[in-house]
């Protein structure tokens, strides 16, 4: 199967890790506050790579458009794509532009702060879809963020024919319909969803039907809103008065929830092509198995399981809201 996704970066963790860098302390800081971490690392990340990455672990084959620049970060991130298995012949080096970079700050709880600069990433644009074209006409499932010039993204999901996944994140206030509309499935997280629809907050089950049925007015196709702990909330076009919500997958004990959201995108489009005939609470329970999984891990991409490494076969609890 083969997936398309958009959108690679370079992540930096404050606290140590391998390509990011990432920073791990007691707590978060408060504005103008000065914390000591307990360790510093670095990794590879960026919504559209992280969730392509997600969806290789478990045995999806793969291909993403983006740029990096012509630095050393750019470098190490393409043999990184590589060593995943990812196709990256329309992964562009860009002269005098750096790598997109994410600074990420982690608490103990699991909690985290990141700030973004997504540098090449920038000049992602509709031309970049043309030249794809041979990969449009041939994937099963397009994923797109807004972490890249949105007249591209929006390109890309004009331009496929198959499933396509809209992750509004980062979410942004008064979102143009015609992105709503593009997109097969639109999936957010509780904070998008609250920003997307204007409401003060979407954080239980009641205010997140509430916030499908803003989605749905808006031109929403089908929506997916993942709740952390909560599991996930979803409602079909086809069923636009049934509100479903799938029950998370157990943790024994958060460690990151960096990437999470990521895990669970990548996962979903690798079921939604692995197994098109199964009911969407089950591939969403599914997704939600592999977000467990890593938030239970440190790192993003680090954390993400291969397909060893979780459930191949489990029924997942599911209700009508």
């Amino acid at each position: 199967h083969l997936f398309e996704l958009f959108g690679a970066e370079f992540i930096f963790y404050l606290i140590i890790r391998n390509s990011l860098p990432n920073d791990y302390a007691n707590r978060l800081p408060k504005a103008g506050e000065t914390l000591h971490g307990d360790k510093f690392s670095t990794g590879f990340g960026g919504k559209g790579a992280n969730q392509c990455v997600a969806a290789a672990r478990l045995g999806a084959k793969t291909a993403i458009i983006t740029k990096l620049g012509e630095d050393l970060w750019g470098a190490n991130y393409l043999e990184q794509l590589q060593s995943e298995n990812v196709n990256v012949d329309f992964v562009q080096k860009c002269q005098g532009q750096t790598t997109g970079i994410a600074q990420i700050c982690v608490a103990d709880s699991g909690e985290n702060h990141i700030v973004i600069v997504v540098g090449a990433n920038n000049l992602l644009s509709s031309e970049d879809v043309k030249q794809a074209k041979k990969l449009f006409e041939t994937a099963k499932i397009l994923v797109c963020q807004f972490e890249t010039p949105l007249n591209a993204t929006l390109a890309a999901l004009q331009a496929f024919k198959g499933i396509s996944i809209l992750n509004t994140a980062p979410a942004r206030k008064n979102t143009p319909s015609e992105y709503i509309k593009a997109a097969t499935i639109l999936c957010l997280n509780e904070t998008e969803a609250a920003l997307t629809t204007g409401m003060d907050k979407v954080t239980t089950l009641s205010q997140a039907k509430e916030a499908m049925e803003h989605l749905l007015e808006m031109g929403a196709n089908n929506v997916i809103i993942t709740l952390g702990a909560l599991g996930a909330v979803y409602v079909r076009s086809d069923e636009p008065e049934m509100f479903i919500h799938v029950s998370a997958f157990a943790v024994d004990k958060v460690v990151d929830t960096t990437g999470a959201g990521d895990a669970f995108i990548g996962a979903l489009a690798y079921n939604l092509a692995q197994y098109p005939d199964l009911p969407w609470h089950q591939l969403i329970g599914a997704a939600n198995q592999v977000a467990a999984y890593s938030v239970m891990h440190p790192g993003t991409q680090t954390s993400f399981p291969k397909a060893n490494e979780i459930q191949k076969v489990a029924v997942y609890a599911w209700s009508e809201i």
